[in-house]
């Protein structure tokens, strides 16, 4: 119900969606049947472990973000301000646990899978079972993010062509499926690439218009941030506030390392490295990319707030629905509209 609600605040004219959405995948089908030529079994798993470091690096960044991640974290500095850098904190811990403890580990035994290391290690049940969870957990998450996208499809492509919602969801799987039927871990390494640069850009874009707009600088926009009362990171005075420090310190460094480090889908990408080195330099940069990216959202949170301000535009009841209000029905350049489009579908 969310999405569908942002989606229909989106007022752009059909064609521009229309043409953004189908530009975008019809680039990632290319790239991910060029990447797939050639590939046999061990292309699928693990990418021929031959993906250079940068590459995988660009990969995990859009692979970490979710729609949710889009959407909310930029409107969350209403509320939380730049306390999720405390969380960023966990994560990076997260992130050198899972660089020098985990990765030797899959490396040295060579595994095509990481659950193969339960087998080895508590038997083919223990092994099992592992895997029956990840596989569960990930039909259920990866069956929500299709619908998710299915409705917003929906909205912005198939009702003009009065596509009705079955057909939707079977092109929108015939899509997904072409991706990695042939080319696998090794085809989704070259899409993840170019979802993360999708992402960013979208991000990018949106901060520099709203400063243009709002006539600031890159030394006057930092001291906007630093002046808002949205710009507190740090929380050690209340031991029983949910941003406590020392809770998300911990809640981001056990996430991280559960949701990445022990997950199949995301620790593909890590294996597909040519050397154990140079998948540990892959996470280490993912981890300093992360902090980067995760900034820029929070600033742009801020810069969407101050802009809603400054231009007298009413705040939507729900802060998720600052940003599309903004980028979209803002009075922005269609630019911003088209990236941010691009952005929610790339994550």
């Amino acid at each position: 119900k969310y999405y569908l609600c942002v989606v229909k605040s989106l007022y752009m004219p059909p064609i521009f969606v229309i043409l953004t959405i189908a530009s975008y995948l019809g680039i990632l089908l290319l790239l991910s049947y060029v990447a797939g030529r050639g590939a046999d079994n061990a292309t699928f798993f693990i990418g021929n472990r031959r993906t250079k470091w940068p590459i995988a690096t660009l990969a995990m960044i859009g692979a970490a973000m979710s729609g949710v991640t889009y959407i909310s974290l930029p409107a969350s500095v209403a509320n939380d301000g730049f306390s999720y850098m405390q969380m960023v904190v966990g994560f990076t811990i997260g992130q050198l646990v899972v660089a020098f403890v985990l990765v030797p580990l899959f490396y040295r035994l060579k595994v095509v899978s990481l659950y193969e290391y339960l087998n080895d290690r508590f038997g083919s049940v223990t092994h099992r079972t592992g895997a029956g969870c990840f596989l569960v957990s990930k039909l259920i998450g990866s069956a929500l993010k299709l619908y998710i996208v299915c409705s917003v499809l929906q909205i912005l492509v198939y009702d003009e062509l009065n596509v009705c919602f079955n057909l939707n969801v079977v092109l929108t799987m015939l899509i997904v499926y072409l991706f990695t039927f042939k080319g696998g871990v090794r085809s989704l390494i070259v899409t993840d690439v170019l979802q993360s640069l999708c992402l960013v850009a979208s991000i990018v874009v949106a901060i520099l218009f709203i400063c243009k707009e709002l006539g600031l600088s890159v030394k006057q926009t930092l001291e906007v941030v630093e002046a808002s009362p949205y710009s507190q990171i740090w929380v050690f005075d209340n031991a029983s506030s949910p941003r406590y420090f020392w809770k998300m310190v911990a809640g981001g460094a056990l996430s991280l390392i559960a949701m990445t480090g022990l997950d199949q889908d995301m620790m593909q990408r890590n294996l597909s490295c040519r050397t154990k080195r140079d998948s540990q330099i892959n996470i280490v940069l993912t981890a300093i990319c992360q902090i980067a990216v995760i900034l820029m959202f929070l600033i742009l949170g801020v810069l969407l707030y101050r802009y809603a301000d400054i231009k007298q535009l009413p705040l939507p009841a729900r802060s998720d629905d600052v940003f599309p209000m903004v980028a979209v029905q803002g009075g922005l350049p269609l630019i911003v509209g088209i990236m941010f489009v691009t952005g929610l579908i790339s994550s």
